[in-house]
């Protein structure tokens, strides 16, 4: 039976790169797949872009509206699999959909994406991947300390924060996005006191 796989990480960490690479081999061997991505992803507009420069138009430009499986009705005969990019960006519904979709119609059904925004709270696609995804993966980015990095500080111009809309799209609005392990999260962006929680803590 076709699985449902969520590869997640944060920024930087070669999602798309994974995700380009793994559909030329399919199509490499002559296998059909199809890609989507959430329509609100304004990056790259109907495609995926990678980091490095390789991009790869998407078969689907998916609203929160829509119903995937009318989405994609008719469409389906010979593909191999199906690709999601920016996952995080489907409602749970949709999500609900893809995974009747690998148990009904045998189609694996790869979604990459996010597990947290830059206030460490899971967006609604991925919690539901996380909670019924049948294979998790996680890629690793690293922190510029060097540990790895699980985590997304918010800069805008410059500064980080912890303030505003959950979704504001990498390069736009003059924000950026930073990889950060658990320690360098807490003191950049939440500002917390390492001495003073150490203080804390011994009394």
């Amino acid at each position: 039976m076709a699985k449902l796989i969520f590869k997640y990480a944060t920024m930087n960490s070669g999602k798309t790169l994974d995700l380009i690479r793994t559909i030329f081999n399919y199509e490499e061997n002559n296998c059909r797949v199809l890609l989507l991505k959430p329509q609100i992803d304004i990056k790259g507009d109907d495609k995926v872009v990678t980091r490095v420069g390789l991009e790869r138009k998407v078969d689907f430009l998916v609203s929160s509206d829509d119903c995937i499986m009318i989405l994609l009705s008719g469409q389906l005969e010979d593909i191999k699999c199906i690709f999601v990019d920016e996952a995080q960006f489907l409602t749970k519904r949709q999500i609900d959909e893809l995974f009747v979709i690998t148990k009904v119609l045998n189609i694996p059904v790869i979604c990459y994406g996010l597990r947290d925004n830059f206030k460490m709270c899971a967006f609604d696609g991925s919690l539901r991947l996380l909670e019924i995804a049948d294979t998790l993966e996680e890629f690793k980015t690293l922190c510029y300390c060097g540990e790895t990095a699980r985590y997304c500080g918010r800069m805008i111009n410059g500064e980080y924060v912890m303030v505003g809309d959950d979704v504001v799209i990498d390069g736009t609005n003059d924000v950026t996005y930073v990889p950060l392990c658990g320690e360098h999260y807490l003191k950049n962006v939440s500002k917390i006191d390492f001495d003073e929680v150490k203080k804390l803590v011994k009394k």
